[in-house]
This record gives C-alpha cells, structure tokens and sequence, in this order.
C-alpha cells in the first residue's frame, strides 16, 4: 500500500508522540494526525468521494491543508491544489477541467469560489483542526489500496498555452522524488522543515516538503510568510532545514533586524523559482554561519528537484543548480533530439521514474513533451564535463515573478479582449521585489487610446493579481522574425 496515510498510520504506532506537524501554536503529533486523517477520510467517504474522485483544495497553508491531503489518499482519491492567488474565472476552468467532484477553500476566498458545486468553506478554527468541520464520530472507512501507477494528484501549471495544463503525479512519481531526497539532502526523523511557501506549489509540498514526514520528521508550517515569522520559527524550533524562493531570502537578508535572531540550527536552504545570484548565495553564507545554500532545478511535471548543488561545490560551481540526483538523467538536446556534446546549449530534457508520464486529457500537449522517453522541459542550458547544470534561459515566453510562473500568452490572451488593442506582448522584466514582473508591449488599433487603468481593471477580473501586467509600454510595431514571429528577446532587452 502506497498511500500517504501510510505512513502516517506506521509513525503514530512507534513514535505516537513524536511532533509530526507545528502550526500556530498547535503541536500535532503523529497520533493526533493520524486521528484527524481518519476523521476527514470518515467525512470525505459520507459525502461519497472514493478511489479515483478528485478533492480540491483552495487553501492557503494550514493543518487543514495537509490533513485533507492524507485523507484523500487515504481513499485512494485524488487531491488538487488549486494556486489561491488565482481569479474566479482560473480556477473554475480548474475544478471543470480536473471534473472536481468537492471542494474546500478558506472562506476569506468565499467570493472567489462562489458558484461551485459541493463547495466546503473552511473557517480558522477549522484551518487548525478540520474535525471542527467534519465532525469526530462517523464511521471510520477502510484504507483504500493504491499501487504504485496509480494517479494521487494533480497540479495545474502554467504552461506557454493560453491554458493551464494538469500535471499527473502518480504514487511512484512521488516516492521516487521522496528517495531521491532523501539521498541527496541526507533527511531523516531528525529534520526539522520551515515550510513558509504555499503548500499549492511543489517547492513547500514536496521540495523536500512531506519527505520530511515519510521519515518522521517535523514540518513547521506557516500560513504565510513573514520574514521575522521566519526567523523566529528557525530560532524557537531549532529548525534545520528549509525551501525559500529568492524573493523570501531577499526579505530576509535584506531585513534590519535579523541580526537578533539565533538561526545557527539552519542546515541548508534550497532556493527556488529562478536562477539565484552569486551575491545572494554569499551573502545567504554570512548570516546563516551554519547553513549552505542549495541551488537547484526542478518543475512541476518532476514533482520538483531534478538536480541540487553538492556540498563544498557552491563555489567552484556558482552559477550552476548541481547535478543530476540519483534517478534522473539530464541530457541537452537539439529540436530533433539529437544530444549535445558537453559545453553545448539546448534544450534540457529528463528521465526518470519520478518525472510525470502525461498531461490530465491533453494528449497533443503530452506527445509535444517528449523526444521518445525523454521529457522536454522548455527550458534552455547546457552540462560541464563533469554533469553540472547551468541554466542559460527560461521556459519559452514564461515569466517567473517571485518564484510563480506566469505563461505569457495567457496573458497576452486576456489582453486580446480589449478592443483597443492590436497587437501586444507580455515579457518579464527586472523588478527590485518580485525578480521580474509581467509587462505588457502594445500596438493600439487606429483611432483607440488604451491607459494603464483600463488595462488592470480588465485584467483584474480575469486573472490573479500577480499576473496582472506591471507596467504598460505603447508602441508604433512589434519586432518579428521572417516567419512572424514576435521576438520577445530583443523586447526584454529594450525594455529593461
């Protein structure tokens, strides 16, 4: 039985009182997560979710959270975290597409999930304990077994379609991610995790995320991030361990009073979301005297970390995100999937067990990832001598802003609404907070005027407010190669 309840079940038996999760200021055992498990799997079975049926989540972190995600496995369905930055019209087409069959969201988001069916708000007490919810005294079901192909979630992407694509992660997708973890970060029921990140996102789930607990570790989740929350998290709990997105470090290195925080018990951090600067990595080594930073890459469809920087490399491979963990290979490949000679550029592709094996009802999208087995990730690098990973450019026309992809033809789609406009292109340029921000480039139609205003306000009710475009840039035609295509290249170098 391969289900995440497992071992949940197995820690609560042996070590009933070691502290499994830490939110707020409740400490929750094994035993008592296991419970509450139990309780939510009792009430998702009397609203007659079983194997196969999918559960969504439009959560922010929370005990809740993860407490739905082992219950939902513990019936062999299927869980879905929907990103709750997202606009009503995103994740409608999200729950539709994914054929959600219930739903639980924050009720701070009530207005946003208005209107879908079987719709479950989740106030604060039931964020800390969902049995407030649920209830404690149904008839607890049967574990439902799963086997190792079969699918335990699903996680909407942004992609470069107009459309987020649902990636399938099954059982074997995860433990495979979880071994390769373990082998690499060296976890075991001694690590402590920060996880401040959103649980939606695979950085905080999985990056090393519930590996920590497979182990029988701790995980000390915060509802959002603050960077003195921070700090004071690391220093109360001893924490040893965490995933930051850059944007989250730079706050906290950037933050004057960090200097009265005892952070000595901080291991590692892996970074996430974008290539991190030399800068940060060593000034991330002067305040945490104790702790390296690991760079890494990974997406979605691998359930994350792909590759991770070894110790003692950092320097003398700066610039690089580490090498291959122990199940994936990473080669560089041309358009015809020819592969590259060491020091060449191309196209990055992957394989291995816990890279997902196809798109939810996307077949053409599923078949365009693939030279044969290998998956292609869009992203463009190329390999040293010794198997080390520089990235050289991005997914193609995706813009990352604080560690969230944003595809820019989804917004480039929205955009085409307006009337006033022509032609446009969404690019990401630097941005002091947020890394780099969506920015739209536009050639109005004859006679129209089109202002910054009018943009964001139509935006706004159509997408998440961190894919709204930052900046608005008119001008007379957009730069186009031979065959037409827009040339976002020499736009980002323009503009920047």
């Amino acid at each position: 039985m391969v289900n995440l309840s497992s071992f949940i079940r197995f820690h609560a038996i042996r070590a009933p009182d070691d502290i499994a999760i830490v939110y707020q200021s409740d400490r929750i055992t094994y035993a008592q997560l296991w419970d509450r498990t139990q309780a939510v799997a009792a009430f998702l079975s009397a609203q007659g979710i079983g194997a196969g049926d999918v559960v969504a989540v439009y959560m922010k972190n929370s005990a809740a959270f993860m407490e739905i995600a082992f219950a939902t496995s513990y019936l062999g369905a299927v869980f879905l975290p929907v990103n709750y930055r997202l606009a009503a019209e995103e994740v409608g087409y999200i729950v539709g597409d994914a054929n959600a069959r219930i739903v639980f969201a924050d009720d701070e988001f009530s207005e946003t999930t208005e209107g879908l069916d079987r719709l479950y708000l989740v106030d604060e007490a039931a964020q800390g304990d969902m049995r407030t919810l649920t209830g404690r005294d149904r008839t607890i079901p049967d574990e439902v077994l799963r086997t190792p192909e079969d699918l335990f979630r699903l996680m909407y992407t942004s992609g470069t379609t107009d459309r987020p694509k649902g990636v399938m992660h099954s059982y074997q997708n995860f433990y495979w991610k979880n071994m390769d973890h373990v082998i690499s970060l060296g976890l075991s029921r001694q690590s402590r995790l920060l996880v401040t990140g959103p649980l939606y996102h695979v950085g905080a789930f999985d990056l090393p995320g519930v590996a920590v607990l497979w182990l029988g570790g701790m995980m000390a989740i915060h509802r959002d991030f603050d960077a003195l929350d921070t700090l004071a998290s690391i220093q109360e709990e001893k924490l040893n361990c965490a995933w930051l997105a850059p944007v989250m470090l730079g706050q906290i290195l950037a933050h004057p009073d960090r200097g009265d925080y005892d952070v000595s018990s901080l291991e590692w951090c892996i970074g996430g979301g974008e290539k991190t600067p030399e800068s940060k990595i060593r000034e991330f080594s002067e305040y945490f005297r104790n702790g390296r930073y690991v760079d890494g890459y990974g997406l979605t469809e691998s359930v994350s970390g792909d590759t991770l920087m070894e110790a003692g490399m950092e320097i003398t491979k700066i610039g690089s995100t580490g090498r291959a963990l122990a199940h994936v290979r990473i080669q560089i490949m041309d358009d015809e999937g020819t592969i590259l000679a060491p020091g060449t550029e191309g196209e990055i592709c992957l394989r291995g067990p816990k890279i997902t094996k196809a798109y939810w009802n996307n077949p053409e999208k599923t078949a365009e990832s693939l030279h044969g087995d290998w998956f292609r990730t869009g992203d463009v690098g190329y390999l040293d001598e010794d198997g080390f990973l520089f990235l050289t450019d991005r997914k193609k026309d995706m813009i990352i802003s604080g560690g969230e992809n944003i595809a820019s033809s989804e917004v480039e789609r929205v955009l085409y609404m307006l009337p006033q406009i022509g032609e446009v292109a969404v690019v990401g340029l630097p941005d002091d907070r947020w890394g780099e921000a969506p920015v739209a480039v536009v050639v109005v139609n004859d006679g129209q005027t089109l202002t910054f205003e009018t943009l964001t306000e139509h935006c706004r009710e159509h997408l998440a407010g961190f894919k709204v475009p930052k900046r608005l840039i008119l001008c007379d035609a957009l730069p186009r190669n031979p065959s037409g295509k827009v040339l976002k290249r020499i736009l980002r170098d323009e503009y920047s």
